[in-house]
């Protein structure tokens, strides 16, 4: 009985170390398969193949595994040699273990090899790439002649000229378009969707291989990249093309008591025309081009020269003509004043808070009712962006940052909405609350419903039972959102749309002052001189288009009555007589 224990004991230690032994070797088996996989993936990708087929790149980056979506999207170095290289141009013969699924293999033994391997060929790649084919696509694609990539500082851009956002179309030729348009000679992209103007190169050229952002509105083509600026000089534009530039007169105004310390820039000419003037002032790059006699100059409205006490033009008119030699001592006292193509960029630099606000601050109104031109005054003004309690893409593609940040972030200076009850209100701790005649806000929302932010509604929306049954369900809303804030809202400041269009600065002080915030008066002006924005619909419909019913009409002045009375009765100013009667 002992010896056949001990012969049985004796079999059991041979087959545990047989058994350790098999396994040690399937183990080693394994991965020296594995790694003759990847030795023969990384041959086939240097070889290529000419029925090769792309994989979609989110693909790609799951089986490398080692950079995020967005950071992929963004690296214009993905090119089809690339994908060659991580062996996603496969052929369809080939075996299925050489494709996509392979690639995401989760034996991180592989996995570690791959990531060590990509590293290394893209580090071998990026010169080539980015002196070689991005450099090409600058200088064969665009009108105006590539320069070169430049340093860019935020703080103090050297091409402040024009400043234009599209965070989803950019293109190199609408830059250059917007550029030439404004009489620029140069023209400078950054970060894939901002455009900058200006008739100054900047200081300090960077390498090639920086600019290197993808334009968001035209693959393949590079428009800068981290504080870097793709720069094209623009070509001469034809005579009649400098001709039809846009150039408003702003009227005739006294001049200020010295002309030399309040325009930085002058020219005087014998024959000087309003295109010579505007034409100088613009390579000067200021929005004010002012004639008096035959002096010209330039600068922006200030303290001393607001543009706000225009003159009857005959005035100014006498001194049209009028030779240098002549001596014109009493009207030399007035000028005329010319909006020039060029931007007034004194205002136009916008940032997140630095510190999150204390005071969670909305800024509440009606759809229609003018929130977004709103929010475009209060950015200029405060030098910050405002958040919005909804996110929309139009918006945010034309540059209010503030879209894509979460509302509650307080990171913005106000928050735009147009929620109405206890629950939504209670959650701000103050609130601007903008008010429009309700007539003007059912249809400008009307339009924006059916044509967009810049379009209008057509004749037959007008015509259909959409626009009826539109009135009766938004005109409820316009007063309950109203009487709700003034019910639940803790702490409001009341405007008036039609008062902050027709007394824009000292509308715009009150809104600045109940944010917090401090501005200059220059500031302020430069506010004035930019007031449009970006989202007015231009043009106008017929003046005697006239979509409500008496029906209609009944019912909103019904509601324009009750809000009137419920702001009275919380001690605000009562809606503005042209509310009423209708």
């Amino acid at each position: 009985m002992a010896k056949a224990f001990f012969r049985l004991q004796k079999f059991l230690r041979r087959t545990q170390f047989l058994l350790f032994f098999l396994t040690a070797a399937y183990l080693m088996a394994g991965s020296l398969l594995l790694l003759q996989r990847s030795r023969l993936v990384i041959q086939q990708a240097a070889r290529g193949t000419s029925n090769s087929q792309a994989v979609p790149l989110s693909d790609v980056m799951i089986g490398v595994g080692i950079l995020d979506t967005t950071r992929a999207l963004q690296n214009p170095h993905l090119s089809p040699k690339f994908l060659v290289g991580v062996n996603v141009l496969h052929d369809t013969s080939s075996d299925q273990r050489y494709g996509p699924r392979w690639l995401m293999s989760r034996n991180s033994e592989l996995r570690q090899l791959r990531r060590r391997w990509f590293h290394r060929f893209m580090n071998e790649q990026e010169p080539m790439q980015a002196t070689g084919s991005k450099v090409m696509k600058h200088i064969a694609e665009n009108k105006g002649t590539y320069i070169g990539c430049f340093s860019d500082d935020s703080r103090e851009r050297t091409m402040k000229g024009a400043v234009f956002y599209d965070l989803r179309k950019m293109t190199v030729s609408h830059c250059q378009e917007a550029c030439a348009e404004r009489a620029y000679t140069y023209a400078g992209l950054e970060y894939g969707a901002e455009c900058y103007c200006g008739n100054k190169l900047p200081a300090n050229m960077a390498k090639p291989e920086e600019c290197n952002n993808e334009c968001k509105g035209e693959k393949g083509s590079i428009c800068g990249g981290v504080n870097r600026l793709s720069v094209y000089r623009m070509e001469e534009l034809r005579a009649g093309a400098k001709q039809r530039r846009n150039v408003i007169y702003r009227g005739c105004f006294k001049a200020p008591e010295n002309l030399t310390d309040t325009f930085p820039a002058s020219l005087i000419q014998s024959n000087l025309t309003v295109e010579m003037c505007s034409e100088f002032c613009s390579k000067k790059e200021f929005p004010l081009a002012v004639v008096s006699g035959p002096k010209c100059y330039c600068g922006y409205p200030t303290t001393h020269f607001t543009l706000h006490d225009s003159m009857d033009r005959l005035f100014c008119n006498r001194l049209q003509n009028i030779s240098s030699t002549v001596k014109v001592p009493r009207e030399e006292n007035y000028c005329h004043v010319y909006q020039t193509p060029v931007q007034d960029t004194r205002c136009t630099d916008r940032k997140f808070l630095t510190t999150k606000s204390k005071v969670f601050v909305a800024l509440s109104s009606f759809p229609g009712a003018g929130n977004t031109w709103a929010r475009h005054l209060i950015e200029h003004a405060t030098g910050f962006y405002t958040g919005s309690y909804y996110f929309d893409g139009t918006l945010y593609n034309k540059g209010f940052k503030g879209e894509k940040d979460h509302w509650r972030s307080r990171r913005t200076i106000c928050v735009k909405t147009h929620e109405s009850g206890k629950r939504e209100i209670e959650m701000f701790d103050s609130a601007i609350l903008l008010i429009r005649n309700p007539y003007k806000s059912l249809m400008a929302e009307f339009n924006r419903k059916y044509a967009g932010h810049l379009g209008y509604a057509t004749d037959r929306n007008w015509k259909s039972k959409e626009w009826p049954d539109f009135v009766n369900s938004y005109a409820s809303w316009w007063a309950s959102h109203v009487l709700d804030w003034l019910k639940y809202g803790k702490y409001l400041l009341v405007i008036h749309y039609e008062d902050l269009k027709q007394n824009l600065i000292p509308k715009l002080k009150e809104m600045v002052e109940f944010l917090n915030a401090t501005v200059t008066e220059d500031r302020l002006l430069c506010v004035e001189n930019n007031r449009d924005g970006n989202f007015k619909r231009s043009g106008a419909r017929q003046k005697d288009f006239e979509p409500f019913t008496q029906e209609m009409k009944n019912l909103i002045d019904g509601y324009i009555l009750t809000v009137d009375e419920a702001l009275k009765g919380r001690n605000f100013t009562g809606l503005p007589r042209e509310y009423v009667p209708r």
